[in-house]
């Protein structure tokens, strides 16, 4: 069964439909720039417009970047405030013409993605996947259940959200080299992560983890195991199908 999964990001969205039996995408994903500022009637239609590339009349599993309570959207980090407290779920089903919505943590998405078909599939104890992209995103797995809505991004570093120092549009930002970026920002972050929760794994994704070969190695001193998300930036739009295919009466 293929189910409809959309990726809300700070830099882009893009959605597919999604094959549930391999975890892949069956079509290859469509993708536009996420509005700027990006408010929600903007994102609305960037997902409408996803979405109908494709025809789709089906569920759809949709991504938000900050924390999700049902379907309503409580932070919004890196869009705008204008998401907090409403209904993100009734929005894109009333702009959708009614289909069926499914809303979650964009992090939670590709973690429940990566231990499903990817890097943390079969793995127990404790597991922590990262999103670095605009921000950090995080999902928390203990034995393979998910602790939702963790943004472990806000921890502080150094006086600032984490996130300010250690994701992909900081290094961008600062133009930092990949040693510097790795070896005194992500480093660091990782350090701290595994001080508060001891994982005996991390996953890296989010669009960097397609050049992990580049700042991986560099990474010391981190006892537990690093890994690249096997589905890369797709992991998402799998995650997102994955949780609304849950909501379909089998």
């Amino acid at each position: 069964m293929d189910v409809f999964g959309v990726d809300i990001g700070g830099s882009g969205i893009k959605g597919a439909p999604v094959d549930l039996e391999r975890g892949e995408l069956a079509e290859p994903r469509h993708k536009v720039l996420t509005p700027h500022p990006a408010t929600p009637d903007g994102v609305a239609g960037c997902v409408v417009e996803v979405v109908e590339n494709f025809g789709w009349s089906g569920p759809v599993g949709v991504t938000f970047p900050g924390v999700v309570a049902g379907s309503t959207i409580r932070t919004a980090a890196n869009v705008d405030k204008g998401w907090i407290d409403m209904d993100a779920g009734k929005l894109l089903g009333d702009r959708l013409g009614g289909l069926e919505v499914t809303i979650l943590n964009d992090a939670d998405a590709a973690g429940i993605a990566e231990m499903t078909f990817g890097a943390g599939r079969g793995r127990k104890g404790t597991v922590i996947l990262l999103t670095l992209g605009t921000g950090i995103g995080s999902a928390l797995f203990v034995d393979g259940r998910l602790v939702p809505n963790t943004e472990l991004g806000h921890l502080e570093l150094k006086g600032h959200d984490a996130e300010k120092r250690a994701s992909t549009k900081a290094k961008e930002d600062e133009d930092l080299s990949w040693e510097h970026w790795a070896t005194r920002r992500l480093q660091k972050y990782l350090a701290h992560v595994e001080m508060l929760f001891s994982p005996e794994l991390f996953i890296i994704g989010g669009g960097v983890s397609r050049k992990a070969d580049k700042f991986l190695p560099l990474i010391e001193d981190i006892r537990a195991e690093i890994v690249p998300a096997q589905l890369e930036n797709n992991a998402g739009i799998v995650g997102a199908a994955m949780a609304a295919a849950r909501r379909v009466p089998s």
